[in-house]
């Protein structure tokens, strides 16, 4: 069950992973000097962030499964 679910939604939990590396990264790198800032302002917030914009951008890349019904005249 668990490893259907991997290899169905692949591309988009590729996108989590690169997406949360990618939201600590830019916390640790850049980050938010004051503290004052939403996302960028603790770890946490930054890499949950950046995981799920991450996963909705990559599931956009999956191609559609196209059904076989014809419509009929």
């Amino acid at each position: 069950m668990i490893k259907s679910f991997i290899l169905k939604n692949k591309l988009m939990l590729l996108g989590v992973l690169l997406g949360g590396i990618a939201g600590y990264l830019y916390y640790h790198f850049i980050g938010c000097v004051t503290g004052t800032c939403a996302i960028t302002s603790k770890p946490l917030n930054s890499t949950v962030y950046f995981a799920v914009m991450g996963g909705l951008g990559f599931s956009m890349l999956k191609k559609s499964e196209k059904s076989d019904v014809r419509s009929e005249k």
